[in-house]
């Protein structure tokens, strides 16, 4: 990874780490925060489903066990909140090895491997909504402690700029992922494993890191949104509504790119206000934008919106090339 790789990622976070600066509204700051720590987890999935073409429709499961580990490691064990979130990150990454290693080592691919991570996070969701040590139906509340070494901070812009590094280094993450040989080799098995294990890649092996990172990302997602909002149950930490945001942000944005989930994350959640502002009053309005953007994108922007952009670019860049041919043709 060279210094050219990461310029980019540099100049975006610190121009994304001036707009507290500038905006002081607590409703914008709230958009702003929930929208990256979606696009923490949409990162999460896409290491596995973009990289990897391993797609999960239960992405859920290691949300909410970053929600529920970091939750009940302060509340019943006194465990320091930033202990906490590195614990529970390592059992997001512990459950997506181990569901990896039950369903890759059965062989399960494409919509098979899809539905059992479903069954999955629907089953922790069962679990979670039974269990008395996650507080049953009525969930956890993380008592308010307003100081840094529990994660809670008098001003929102603190937790921005919290969510935002860790967002930026899972960027770095991605980018390194993108361009080193495990990257490769992940690509490798995506396009045709068959022919990945005939060149000598161990794709057990690869699917199962992928899937540990990506259960360890999408976990930290889930204990940010905890000590964000100080509350979890079942349906908030296990529900599909997350599996389905961290699924739509980067088939959006852009599969298997590295700013796609966060471009799908902003665009998603930033047409969803536009949308309740406008039609507030209609339940569920955002669900439908959500709807609407998706088949636009499946129907016009097989690669995103990023591929849409670079599609656009190199065709702008073919009539530039072109035009002078044209203008010397003209004149003979």
């Amino acid at each position: 990874m060279t210094a050219r790789d990461l310029i980019p990622i540099a100049v975006l976070t610190i121009l994304a780490a001036l707009l507290p600066l500038v905006v002081t509204s607590s409703t914008v700051l709230n958009f702003l925060v929930f929208t990256l720590i979606v696009s923490l987890g949409a990162q999460g999935w896409n290491i596995l489903g973009g990289f990897g073409g391993q797609f999960s429709f239960g992405h859920a499961a290691f949300f909410g066990t970053g929600a529920y580990v970091t939750a009940i490691l302060q509340l019943r064990y006194g465990v320091n909140a930033w202990a906490g979130l590195v614990l529970a990150t390592a059992a997001g990454g512990a459950v997506g090895w181990t569901i990896g290693f039950l369903s890759f080592r059965s062989g399960l691919r494409g919509s098979y491997f899809a539905l059992v991570t479903l069954a999955f996070a629907e089953v922790f969701r069962i679990l979670a909504n039974a269990a008395s040590f996650t507080g049953g139906a009525a969930g956890l509340l993380i008592k308010l402690d307003v100081r840094a070494v529990n994660l809670q901070f008098d001003d929102r812009a603190v937790f921005y700029w919290l969510v935002l590094a860790f967002v930026a280094a899972v960027l770095l993450l991605t980018r390194w992922i993108q361009r080193s040989r495990f990257g490769a080799q992940l690509v490798a098995v995506r396009e045709n494993e068959d022919a990945a294990k005939a060149l000598g890649v161990d794709s057990l092996k690869v699917k199962l890191r992928a899937i540990a990172l990506s259960g360890g990302v999408t976990a930290l997602s889930g204990c940010l949104y905890a000590q964000y909002f100080l509350y979890i149950d079942a349906n908030i930490a296990y529900g599909s509504w997350i599996s389905v945001e961290l699924l739509l942000a980067p088939i959006i944005g852009g599969v298997g790119t590295v700013f796609g989930p966060v471009v799908g994350a902003l665009t998603l959640h930033g047409l969803g206000e536009v949308a309740k502002q406008f039609a507030g009053r209609i339940p569920g309005i955002d669900l439908i934008v959500f709807g609407g953007v998706l088949v636009l994108a499946v129907a016009f922007a097989r690669g995103g919106i990023l591929g849409l952009l670079e599609r656009l670019r190199d065709r702008g860049r073919g009539m530039v090339a072109r035009g002078p041919k044209e203008v010397s043709h003209a004149g003979r």
